[in-house]
């Protein structure tokens, strides 16, 4: 018999995992002398920290402003750093240039934009900022497509270097010599993308590389600033290429259907290519010579290595983690296999997690109702209560062997945790990823989850009753799903995050730059694919939920609008269906504060266990 639940009991665990600090992005600067990187827990908001990259000086604060660091890029001169900061979770991006001699630091751009903002790259004359941002230039208001701009931050005046017709989430890159800008358009077809090159006078824009009008390809400058590397995808994999900036010839250095490349980038300093290829979802990453096209394993060690960049001295600076070893920056050997030389950026008050106190993460496998074969991580807990089904966003993306605080704390609490890998996930092929398509969101890829809390069943790990489903975004649109068309014996209870309810609202009131995305998945926009739109809406199909539902939400949320619960709630009033709630007022798209996420754990993890009592 299962001993009744004391929360209180796993409270000094929970704080012990919400103490480590968290690492959200790192960049090496261009002289490979300094690191900076983002870090979260250490206060109520994210910080922008520096270290010197050989590890000679501890780790300092250079940002805790109560604003929250989201990304960062370096000056030209490696004595600035650009940084996108946000309030509240509001994705309303402003960029703030910090200097690392000590001055003030200064806003470039305003502090509470109505438009969206991303990148932020500084020219070498340190005068000239390069950025994408859906406003008009004339009226200053917000517009639908998303514009390529030069910002001259003495005199604030902006000058446009591109006009894409249609709004994409893109990030730009400016050449190394400062004469061109790379970026992406997906002006053709919402489920493709082209490069496009812009030059920085203005004078010219022009697109380069076009893979097909609804496939993708992906490119970054090589260190020359002579080419750029290309991930572009084909039928049924993705190849990686040269692009000469000379006379637009592409050399293609791999071109293998039978390996899930995923990325490639050229780094300073390096005379490789690093190549990531994901399978199984695990990390496997190379050194290609693009000369002799040979390649060598970038392997130093147990778990995942991530090479960052190379510093002035000849080290490879990388991530490392696994799920019983929390993410860190290490400074590796020079020479393979890149032994680990030491640890950077670690706080002196981080406390200690042993590897025994973590669960494993294992490979679990599983066929889907159609036969397809779908792979997920479970974590095992020593004395089980019930099983939670934490489903991953994306759904472009994929859970992997890496630690995460909300699963060990609850498998220290007595569940069992599954996260599936479901069709639609990277890590598995480009078919793999892009079977979703085929039905669109809410088809094949919820069956897949389903079947995984079967085969748990089956395989007397899981019992009837006691399984709960969670997730954030595209996790919480898989609970809500769950909970309003499986039987309570497969989903007893569901806690959907910032999860999509009705995906009409969600497409008229997110973000204008991911509303192609949506387009994408669903095969047309609503208005083209009406009621495709309305059978995958959940918020259609509430008078059926029968398990326990705890709904959760960021009052700040712009990707998935709080419109997503106004709107469920009074149709679970109309139909008279319980229902709890958890809003957070100083949050977005997903709790990420750590007062905040010791509230949300302590009640999704009481929430499935009441759940569970009562089943």
């Amino acid at each position: 018999m299962t001993k009744p639940f004391d929360l209180a009991e796993f409270d000094p665990f929970l704080d012990r995992l919400l103490d480590l600090p968290t690492i959200y992005t790192a960049g090496l600067s261009p002289d490979g002398t300094q690191l900076a990187w983002i870090w979260s827990k250490l206060g109520p908001t994210t910080q922008l920290w520096w270290q010197p990259a050989d590890g000679s000086a501890a780790p300092r604060c250079l940002v805790d402003d109560g604003r929250d660091c989201d990304d960062l890029i370096w000056a030209r001169d490696s004595r600035s750093i650009i940084v996108g900061q946000s309030s509240g979770g509001d994705e309303r991006t402003s960029l703030l240039q910090v200097f690392l001699d000590g001055r003030p630091a200064r806003r470039l751009t305003p502090e509470e934009p109505d438009y969206y903002i991303h990148g932020g790259q500084l020219l070498a004359d340190n005068r000239h900022l390069v950025y994408v941002a859906n406003v008009d230039p004339e009226t200053g208001e917000e517009i639908e497509p998303t514009l390529v701009y030069r910002h001259d931050i003495e005199t604030g005046t902006k000058r446009v270097l591109a006009r894409p017709e249609k709004a994409a989430f893109m990030w730009p890159a400016v050449s190394p010599d400062d004469r061109h800008v790379l970026y992406e358009r997906k002006d053709r077809d919402p489920s493709g993308c082209q490069l496009w090159l812009a030059t920085v006078d203005g004078r010219d824009d022009r697109e380069i590389v076009n893979v097909g009008d609804k496939a993708k390809v992906d490119g970054a400058w090589t260190p020359d600033g002579q080419h750029i590397v290309l991930a572009a995808e084909g039928k049924p994999h993705r190849r990686i290429g040269l692009y000469h900036l000379e006379d637009g010839r592409i050399d293609w250095l791999l071109d293998d259907p039978t390996r899930n490349i995923e990325d490639a980038v050229w780094l300073r300093r390096t005379e490789h290519l690093i190549i990531e290829e994901v399978r199984d979802a695990r990390a496997v990453i190379s050194l290609l010579d693009p000369a002799t096209r040979l390649e060598q394993p970038f392997k130093p060690g147990a778990g995942t290595f991530d090479p960052i960049g190379m510093t002035a001295d000849g080290h490879w600076v990388a991530w490392h983690y696994a799920a019983q070893f929390p993410t860190r920056l290490v400074r590796l050997e020079k020479a393979a296999p890149y032994a680990v030389a030491g640890v950077l950026a670690e706080h002196p008050t981080r406390p200690g997690i042993a590897a025994s106190d973590l669960a494993a993460a294992e490979d679990y496998r599983w066929k889907s109702v159609d036969g397809l074969d779908i792979q997920g991580w479970l974590y095992r807990a020593k004395q089980p209560r019930g099983t939670i089904l934490l489903v991953h966003g994306g759904p472009t993306h994929h859970d992997e062997d890496e630690f995460d605080v909300e699963i060990q704390y609850y498998v220290a609490c007595g569940f069992h945790v599954l996260t599936p890998n479901y069709r639609g996930s990277t890590g598995f092929g480009l078919a793999y990823e892009e079977s979703i398509k085929q039905q669109g969101w809410g088809g094949l890829e919820q069956a897949d989850i389903r079947a995984g809390a079967e085969e748990l069943i089956r395989d007397g790990i899981a019992e009837r009753g006691r399984i709960g489903i969670t997730g954030t975004s595209y996790g919480g649109y898989s609970s809500w799903w769950a909970i309003t068309h499986f039987p309570t014996d497969i989903i007893a209870a569901a806690a959907p995050i910032c999860g999509m309810t009705d995906l009409v609202v969600d497409y008229e009131t997110t973000r204008p730059d991911l509303r192609p995305y949506s387009e994408e998945m669903m095969g047309g926009s609503p208005q083209q694919a009406p009621e495709r739109y309305r059978e995958r809406s959940p918020i259609h199909f509430v008078g059926d939920i029968k398990g326990k539902l705890l709904i959760i939400q960021g009052d700040n949320d712009p990707n998935v609008t709080p419109q997503n619960v106004t709107d469920v709630i009074s149709r679970l009033k109309g139909a008279g269906i319980d229902y709890e709630l958890l809003t957070f007022d100083d949050e977005g798209h997903g709790i990420g504060r750590p007062a905040n996420q010791r509230i949300l754990y302590r009640r999704i993890a009481d929430f499935f266990a009441r759940a569970f009592a009562t089943s």
